[in-house]
């Protein structure tokens, strides 16, 4: 058991380029950081001995493992399914500006998309349960 109740893990696709993979997490982590709030989140600003900040670092672990686009999608629905917060990172996500990425997200149905990355938050033994099939990113 551990000494937190939730537990923050991102599961990245393995088969893309790592400055994908990189862009996709920075997304995904600002979206549902700013979704769950500093309180759950457990941010401290630690301080080194000149008295530098160095702001809003969880204590909270975040792992962060790997798995293939179908397994993401997967652990995407069984978090929507019991309610664990989560963010999503899709192929459509990429490319042209933003309001571009929104359309084609819009036009293409879960099957026809390619899952880069989820984040998830919440019950540490549920999340643990969800993502224990997965290695870690090396």
């Amino acid at each position: 058991m551990s000494t937190f109740a939730n537990k923050l893990v991102a599961v990245i696709n393995k088969d893309i380029e790592p400055g994908v993979a990189k862009n996709a997490l920075a997304h995904m982590a600002i979206g549902l950081g700013a979704s769950i709030g500093t309180e759950a989140l457990r941010l401290d600003d630690y301080q080194d001995k000149n008295g530098n900040k160095y702001p809003a670092i969880s204590q909270i672990p975040f792992i962060i493992l790997r798995a293939k686009s179908g397994e993401i999608k997967k652990t995407v629905n069984q978090a929507r399914e019991h309610n664990i917060k989560h963010s999503a990172f899709v192929n459509t996500m990429t490319v042209g500006t933003y309001l571009e990425q929104l359309e084609r997200t819009k036009g293409c149905s879960e099957e026809e998309l390619v899952f880069y990355g989820c984040v998830l938050f919440g019950d540490w033994d549920k999340v643990s349960e969800m993502t224990r099939r997965f290695s870690l990113w090396k």
